[in-house]
């Protein structure tokens, strides 16, 4: 008989989570910036952005795909470009395996 055990689980419970996410009545463009955006614009909608995870029932799952993959462009699970990057800097710096 076949052992499944070491199989990985089907592609859709890996990903569902994004279903639930409250960003999907969001526009993208709250959450990505455009092309040379800075400045109060940029902190702006970043804080729009914010506000919407906020309540988001599955802001964790985000957050945890957002770093684990190392996603580089837009706020994710509540944090800015800058904000994972700054907590993947501090993992590896101090050899931590999650400071989610």
């Amino acid at each position: 008989m076949t052992e499944i055990s070491r199989l990985p689980g089907p592609v859709m419970d890996l990903w569902e989570w994004q279903y639930q996410g409250s960003c999907r009545q969001t526009g993208d463009e709250v959450f990505f910036h455009p092309e040379g955006e800075r400045g109060s614009n940029r902190r702006r909608r970043d804080q729009a952005a914010k506000t919407v995870c906020q309540s988001c029932p599955v802001i964790q799952q985000c957050r945890e795909h957002a770093l684990r993959v190392r996603e580089p462009y837009g706020v994710w699970g509540g944090l800015t470009e800058d904000e994972r990057t700054a907590i993947l800097t501090a993992q590896e710096a101090g050899g931590l395996s999650n400071a989610v």
